[in-house]
């Protein structure tokens, strides 16, 4: 047994997300660009300690552990960080983890605070739709929480090119052309995630887990999928560059500050229950 719950191994991992945040302030104000590795190993370590938390959370609470809102939000968190690792190996990229850090601080915070509550009973990892439904989701969200980091990078690359700083001559950033084409593909890939997960919630309804009729989740849900395909479909035909880095920030900006207020006003996403079914209920052998 752990000496520490799962919620005070994840507030390990926070700390060393604010410490890699407030790094990372230093390295963009002073431009200390080759001082990337250090960042990306405080990262390393922070995952770390957020993958044994989660661990710990799923042992503890004796099911999937992302069946709650605090669950599914340190696994977006998880997922980013988890991403940027794979990105970060290549060099260039690396400096993606100086905008990251901070979002990844300001997420672990806002989960420390969220309820986690689910239905109790035997061991299920496996989690059936219900567990899909979840993880497609949030896999999207954090595709989309990247795709805003980079579109992040290519607003600083541009306005270092418009004031003619060295920098972005010298910068060990990518290309301008490459930070629009990777906020592009995390865009679209996170659109995909999006929608499988819609299907799996058709799925998980005909099954009797939840009910979609007027389920306020599926309605924000709806409008955030018609969102994300306006501004592909826009990017497409009329937005390049700047105007679509920065309406790729504004919607994962809109995820993120509703998310929480459209799960409270949702009966089958409400943070204080779960969409794990109750097996110690009278209707659970039915």
């Amino acid at each position: 047994m752990s000496p520490l719950t799962d919620r005070q191994v994840f507030g390990i991992a926070v700390i060393l997300y604010g410490i890699s945040a407030v790094y990372s302030i230093f390295l963009l104000r002073r431009e200390k660009r080759h001082h990337n590795r250090l960042n990306y190993f405080l990262l390393l370590s922070a995952l770390v300690a957020h993958t044994y938390a989660m661990v710990l959370s799923g042992f503890s609470l004796k099911a999937c552990p992302i069946n709650s809102l605090y669950g599914a939000t340190t696994f977006i968190s998880w997922t980013m960080v988890a991403a940027y690792l794979v990105i970060g190996l290549f060099h260039k990229l690396r400096f993606l983890g100086s905008y990251v850090a901070p979002l990844l601080f300001a997420i672990g915070v806002f989960a420390l605070f969220t309820p986690r509550h689910v239905s109790q009973g035997t061991p299920n990892f496996t989690g059936g739709w219900g567990s899909l439904h979840i993880a497609a989701f949030t896999l999207a969200y954090a595709a989309w929480a990247l795709s805003a980091v980079a579109g992040a990078m290519y607003l600083t690359q541009e306005r270092d090119l418009k004031m003619h700083k060295l920098r972005a001559v010298l910068s060990l950033m990518p290309p301008i052309q490459r930070l629009e084409t990777v906020t592009n593909r995390l865009l679209v890939g996170g659109f995909a995630l999006f929608t499988v997960g819609l299907i799996v919630s058709v799925t998980f309804a005909h099954h009797g887990e939840f009910t979609m009729r007027g389920d306020f989740k599926v309605i924000w849900a709806g409008f955030v999928w018609l969102l994300y395909l306006g501004l592909i479909l826009m990017r497409w035909k009329f937005w390049r560059g700047r105007r679509f880095a920065v309406s790729a920030i504004g919607a994962c900006a809109f995820v993120l500050l509703t998310f929480w207020g459209s799960s409270l006003m949702s009966p089958s996403h409400d943070p204080r229950g779960s969409l794990v079914p109750d097996n110690t209920s009278p209707q659970a052998g039915q």
